[in-house]
């Protein structure tokens, strides 16, 4: 069974798909197809790609408590399992910023 792809607010997707747009177009690609994928499989098993954070990070008034790994980019996400929805809440370039 499938899960919804959803951002929690109008803002939170605008400011994904700003800097999504500033990638060059191969690096797009993936991490739409990433994403695309966290819909079958939102804890993929035993991948180093997806990994719970320790601690959960605050974006803006939300909660991530996964990464997704799409080489120097990383996408914060979070997953509610009983209403089957993947919350996607950030696209970050990986640095020392990217987890605070």
């Amino acid at each position: 069974m499938k899960y919804d792809l959803k951002f929690p607010s109008v803002s939170v997707e605008e400011k994904f798909r700003k800097v999504l747009s500033r990638l060059p177009a191969g690096t797009q690609d993936r991490v739409m197809e990433a994403i695309e994928k966290l819909a079958d499989e939102p804890h993929p098993y035993g991948s180093l790609d997806s990994l719970k954070l320790k601690p959960p990070v605050a974006i803006y008034q939300y909660v991530a408590q996964y990464r997704l790994r799409i080489g120097d980019y990383r996408v914060l996400y979070d997953v509610d399992t009983r209403r089957r929805i993947v919350w996607v809440l950030a696209l970050r370039r990986r640095n020392e910023q990217t987890y605070k």
